[in-house]
């Protein structure tokens, strides 16, 4: 099963750069898009819980905090250990230290292991992730994503994909999710790479003060 690394990236930004002038463009603005890799396992499923419905830093400093306050190694088991005073101090909202707790408890009974997904289709995977209480269609698709680094992935869901789509494209309107979905069939097999540099482009934008 193909994962990105850094050699297919390319691969896949020469592919869409040959099919779609857009893209063609962003490549050769800003070249080949970061890879943005996470380490698969529970440490990243919490992460990502984190980054729901809230900005990038602040997520990234509540996941800075518990990494500290878990002295560098994040388990399911130290995460049952806080209390609901601690998690909130961390910067966990009520919803998503329950999400947590119980993402720690199906690992821990061993209803949820996350190193079986990599063996897993896409579909099959991400089938897995949302059967699990607060991982949504927008979580189970960053995580293959950039967890297990599936080449063919496109997060429908993603607001800052929807902008970047929508300045790319000159559309009058931002995409809906459905839109987006349809779009994105014009970068099989390689949408999980076309997401990657929508992204960098929003980036630089709001880099730039431009967003």
């Amino acid at each position: 099963m193909l994962t990105l690394d850094t050699h297919s990236l390319r691969r896949g930004v020469r592919a869409l750069a040959r099919r779609d002038p857009d893209l063609a463009r962003l490549a050769r603005q800003h070249g080949p898009p970061p890879l943005w890799a996470r380490e698969p396992g529970f440490p990243t499923l919490i992460h990502i819980i984190l980054e729901q419905q809230v900005s990038l830093a602040s997520a990234q400093a509540a996941f800075d905090r518990l990494r500290s306050a878990c002295r560098g190694r994040i388990t399911p088991r130290r995460m049952l250990a806080f209390t609901e005073a601690g998690l909130k101090r961390i910067g966990f909202s009520r919803q998503k230290a329950g999400y947590a707790r119980e993402l720690a408890r199906a690992i821990i009974h061993r209803r949820f292991n996350p190193a079986e997904l990599a063996a897993l289709p896409d579909a099959a995977a991400r089938e897995a992730l949302v059967a699990l209480k607060g991982i949504g269609p927008w979580s189970a698709d960053i995580y293959l994503l950039m967890a297990l680094r599936r080449p063919d992935v496109w997060p429908p869901g993603d607001l800052a994909l929807a902008v970047a789509v929508q300045e790319v494209k000159g559309l009058a309107e931002r995409p809906s999710s459905d839109e987006l979905a349809r779009l994105s069939a014009a970068w099989r097999p390689w949408r999980a790479v076309a997401a990657r540099l929508f992204w960098q482009h929003y980036l630089s934008r709001r880099a730039d003060g431009l967003g």
